[in-house]
């Protein structure tokens, strides 16, 4: 192994590290725009993810034009960071403003100083998560080492995220069973009843109002000494 080759191999051991040692999904984004800077060198980054409903959102940029660039592609409805969030494949271009595979979105994005980007998928085998996108002000910023770099890197991301996201999952999940648990203690030492007919009413009352479980638990247990108070209810 080469010097090359084992100062990649440390950056990418360093960046698994640090990314797998974040509890939370919005902390792993961070780290992910962070490590990918020092990658390939680009003036900018930023995540693109996509929620229920195919609703898509920049959840992490180093500038704000990398939000009105993500916002440009929303509103041509084109660009390389839609494309590789839709089609899993990587988009590299060096001259954007006269790239014909984005011909409003390209000019566009010029405008705001930036002639160079680099977009990777990121995805794992059971779910996309979103896109991460690098910029650069000049053109042809990235060449063929970035572009198989990066795709590297966008790959070891996303895993990383996927974990967090499981973590977060889990933790979430936790602490529902303990806000549901502690909502239950409480029903039963007011009403005299057991386990079972407690989580009844609490499943009632969610299904009832159209809300969450863990939220009737929750206020519950926030309202818990105060009797004459009634259960919630979501606005219509």
């Amino acid at each position: 192994m080469n010097r090359g080759q084992a100062l990649v191999t440390d950056f990418f051991s360093e960046m698994v590290l640090e990314l797998h040692d974040h509890a939370d999904p919005e902390r792993t984004v961070e780290g992910i725009v962070s490590w990918a800077q020092r990658a390939a060198e680009c003036t900018d980054a930023g995540i693109m993810l996509v929620h229920a409903r195919n609703r898509i959102e920049t959840a992490v940029a180093t500038s704000p034009r990398v939000t009105e660039a993500h916002d440009l592609q929303i509103k041509h409805g084109e660009g390389p960071c839609l494309e590789a969030l839709e089609d899993g494949e990587a988009y590299m271009s060096g001259d954007v403003e006269h790239d014909t595979r984005f011909p409003k979105w390209g000019p566009s994005v010029a405008k705001l100083g930036y002639h160079s980007v680099l977009s990777l998928p990121l995805a794992t085998r059971a779910r996309k998560y979103g896109s991460l996108n690098l910029y650069a002000e000049t053109h042809d910023a990235f060449d063929e080492d970035d572009f198989a770099v990066t795709q590297i890197f966008s790959r070891h991301a996303a895993v990383a995220l996927a974990a967090a996201h499981e973590q977060h999952g889990l933790q979430v999940a936790i602490d529902a069973r303990k806000l549901i648990g502690q909502a239950q203690g409480i029903l039963m030492e007011r009403f005299d009843i057991d386990a079972d007919r407690a989580f009844d009413f609490l499943r009632r009352q969610s299904q009832d109002h159209n809300i969450k479980l863990r939220d009737v638990a929750a206020w519950i247990v926030k309202h818990r000494t105060d009797r004459a108070a009634g259960p919630p209810v979501r606005n219509s």
